[in-house]
């Protein structure tokens, strides 16, 4: 029963500081049809005319024209895209783009393309003098990866499933191995065995083999059946999150059947003859949810249902008993179910919970009944609650609302049920214990609550057998790699079944990882998570600090570790992610106060805890770098505009920045979908408010800090155009000599690239360009080329 956001900007994925697992989470979407000179805007008119080799060095202001000796004598100017008015008037009020020219839904404009091919050299160019450091850096963030390694087995049914890397391989092979003993009732303790006498390893499926060819590869569903014979998986080798399913015998590897083409990768099976899988409209948005039988075309699928309200989405959800299958229409404030009983997928999907404007429902299955989380106005936390499965209207509240704690997610078992919460911020999980399937179900006793020990930390459901009594979940902090844990909810004993080798002489007790609280000018208490190296960092003000924040969609952007960030915290950084209103950290009024007409609480959150880092002696405004990405890109975009003075360098990623523009026309992936989140500036008080904050509207004649903005040329979310127009306007206005990157990766999406190296040399880019705007890289000489950096 776990939540669900689709196609939202920045949204699992995103974010960002994640993939660490979700070990990492977490949204601008699908792509926009046909190139456009002329936007149809409502009733708008349009005129044309390690630090002791490492040291820590002062850091000095620097100019893009004066670099440090690592750079070179002379640089590329930077590209200066032309200006051609396009004139915008609504409400009386005239806007004047001329940087819209930049937007090409179709990426084929040879003068876009070239002028995107003219930043990416610039970037290119500046970075070229740094490049060896970067390749060092690269190379000490891959000696932390253990190539060759595995996933933590899960069983299901009378298999272990699991996915294996190998040594300078870009992607992962899905295996699994036949359980010997499947009568045997699984335990916390059990390791799948591997020696020479038991089952052999069988791959399913090599991703390596099939990306070749590709410049991107990736596979969004891996859906086993019920009878563990066949694998669907769906694939997109774009990036623009348009994917192609492909059904497989899991014995022969051979197809079955054609592929089901144009397709999200929501996929669920209905029993062991039957797929569901879900399609989008013109405009990218999941709106028609689809039954296919294996072996015919796909021309003749049933249409289980078609939402045509353009604020709604469609999603899948299995429930974990495999009896029923939930198809789930949601916008921003509303979300209703209808269920499909896989063993008669012909007889369509029925509704459970009906649609009822501002109630927010996601529902499972166990025996007899239907649990049903439920959110509403006044219940903003959500209740839990239990309806017969042959009488859906007869509800009793098994967990009630409250105020402070927040149910996000529930797990159904066989004999219990697990309960994710968030209280003051941080997650927690109860397990209880459920009656026989015929006794009455009035209420829950007890509950068990899962302890964890790190001050903040992130812990996320994973996938379990439903008719076991283990809850299988994982857990991280930015000192504590991802974890697998095994729960035993009969006994509360844990067992950890697997934790990301960091190799190089990592400890995690080399770090210290703190809660602090900043205070906002209206008493508002902002949580911050904050990861440094004690044996280094002395809390003087003196040192580098990067900080992140999101603040959007009810996302909470928990603390979760991230190896390659070590190569910032050995250099002396403190790492630092302000939870700041707009995200979900603390509860559904926290989300509330950042959106809408109160969007602007989450830029002043964010800049309060700045400001309370340098008045802790955190850091300083020379020292204190920012990060965001996707609608965190927006906020970045934003307090660079509002407060430009208190940030040494910013990264900018694949960022929603042109806000106005794009809400105003609903014929852009997202826009419909997204007027519950930020507001329809088609109403005028919408209009002049989104007017105020939006970056690309609101950027100025005035200095701002070092920045390196980040696009995608296939990103379905956030198209190329809108960071592409905020350089372009940022080049033009500002009256500093600081640094202004862009680097649009021309085979990406909203996620970059694809490969799990090639992850690896963006932030080995990223924390070079922080590292040498802060004149922190040391003087390489030309005659070390060939020599190691120490570390």
């Amino acid at each position: 029963m776990s939540s669900f956001y689709l196609y939202r900007r920045g949204i699992r994925g995103c974010c960002v500081i994640t993939l660490a697992t979700v070990s990492y989470c977490q949204n601008r979407q699908p792509v926009r049809q046909g190139a456009c000179v002329y936007a149809t805007l409502f009733p708008v008119s349009f005129r044309t005319s390690s630090c002791q080799k490492f040291p820590l060095l002062p850091a000095p202001a620097l100019n893009i024209y004066s670099m440090s000796p690592t750079t070179p004598m002379k640089l590329k100017s930077p590209p200066v895209a032309k200006k051609v008015d396009h004139v915008m008037e609504l409400f009386g009020d005239v806007r004047v783009d001329h940087h819209y020219w930049l937007r090409d839904d179709s990426r084929s404009n040879f003068e876009i393309l070239s002028h995107l091919q003219e930043e990416n050299a610039y970037t290119d160019s500046f970075m070229s003098a740094t490049k060896q450091f970067e390749q060092h850096v690269l190379a000490e963030i891959r000696g932390r990866i253990k190539e060759d390694d595995i996933s933590a087995p899960r069983r299901k049914g009378p298999y272990y499933y699991y996915t294996r890397t190998l040594e300078g391989k870009e992607y992962v092979q899905h295996c699994r191995r036949y359980v010997s003993n499947k009568e045997v009732q699984p335990s916390v303790h059990d390791v799948m065995p591997t020696g020479p006498n038991d089952p052999p390893e069988y791959v399913i499926l090599d991703e390596n083999v099939k990306a070749q060819g590709h410049e991107y590869y990736s596979i969004g569903a891996f859906k086993v059946s019920p009878n563990h014979k066949l694998v669907a998986y769906a694939e997109d080798t774009k990036g623009d999150e348009i994917y192609t399913v492909y059904v497989i015998d899991v014995e022969t590897r051979n197809p079955v059947g054609k592929p089901l083409t144009g397709v999200t990768s929501s996929l669920e099976w209905a029993g062991n003859e039957f797929l569901v899988y879900i399609t989008m409209d013109e405009i990218h948005r999941a709106d028609k949810a689809w039954l296919h039988k294996l072996g015919t075309d796909q021309s003749s699928d049933f249409s289980l249902y078609h939402e045509k309200d353009d604020k709604f989405c469609l999603d899948l959800q299995a429930s974990e008993s495999e009896k029923y299958l939930f198809v789930v229409s949601d916008s921003r404030n509303t979300r209703f179910v209808f269920y499909i009983d896989v063993s008669m997928p012909e007889n369509g999907a029925k509704i459970l919970t009906p649609r009822v404007d501002g109630i927010d429902t996601s529902v499972g299955h166990r025996g007899k009944h239907f649990f049903i989380r439920r959110r509403t106005d006044e219940l903003f936390n959500s209740e839990l609650l239990v309806c017969p499965v042959n009488d859906i209207s007869a509800t009793t509240v098994l967990i009630p609302h409250r105020e402070s704690i927040k149910i996000w997610d529930v797990q159904l078992f066989a004999d219990h049920l697990a309960v994710y919460e968030r209280e003051n911020g941080l997650p927690k999980i109860t397990a209880y214990h459920l009656p026989a399937v015929d006794e009455p179900l009035t209420s829950l006793k007890g509950g068990r609550v899962v302890d964890f020990i790190d001050p903040v930390y992130c812990v996320d459901s994973e996938e379990s057998e439903f008719s076991s009594s283990i809850l299988r979940f994982s857990y991280s902090s930015l000192r504590t790699p991802h974890s697998v844990y095994e729960y035993d909810m009969n006994t509360g004993s844990s067992v950890l079944k697997k934790i990301e080798t960091v190799l190089g002489g990592f400890d995690s007790c080399n770090y210290v990882t703190e809660r602090k609280w900043a205070k906002a000018s209206d008493g508002t208490q902002i949580p911050l998570s904050i990861v440094y190296k004690k044996d280094i960092v002395k809390l003087d003000g003196s040192h580098p600090l990067l900080l992140y924040g999101y603040g959007s969609y009810e996302m909470s952007i928990d603390p979760k570790f991230k190896a390659s960030r070590l190569s910032l915290l050995d250099r002396g950084f403190i790492f630092a992610i302000a939870h700041i209103c707009g995200g979900g950290e603390m509860g559904r009024q926290w989300y509330e106060n950042g959106k809408f007409l109160k969007k602007k609480n989450t830029f002043t959150d964010f800049i309060t805890c700045a400001e309370y880092l340098i008045e802790q002696k955190y850091c300083s405004k020379e020292k204190l770098c920012i990060e965001g990405r996707s609608a965190g890109g927006l906020l970045i975009g934003s307090v660079l505009n509002m407060r430009p003075d208190l940030f040494k360098a910013a990264i900018v990623g694949v960022p929603f920045v042109d806000v106005l523009t794009t809400m105003l026309d609903p014929s852009i992936p997202l826009t419909t979908e997204e007027w519950e989140e930020w507001g329809d500036p088609r109403k005028e008080e919408f209009y002049f408010y989104m007017k105020s904050y939006s970056p690309v509207d609101n950027v100025k004649h005035q200095n701002y800090p070092h920045i390196l903005v980040t696009a995608g040329l296939h990103d379905p979310r956030v198209m190329y155009s809108e960071p592409a127009k905020f350089v372009a306007k940022l080049r033009d206005m500002k009256t500093d000599h600081n640094v202004l990157l862009f680097k649009c990766e021309l085979s990406a999406g909203h996620f970059s690239k694809s490969g799990r190296f090639e992850k690896l040399q963006e932030d080995a880019f990223t924390y070079t360009f922080l590292m040498k705007v802060l004149n922190m890289i040391p003087d390489l000489g030309s005659g070390q080329n060939d020599e190691p950096v120490p570390l």
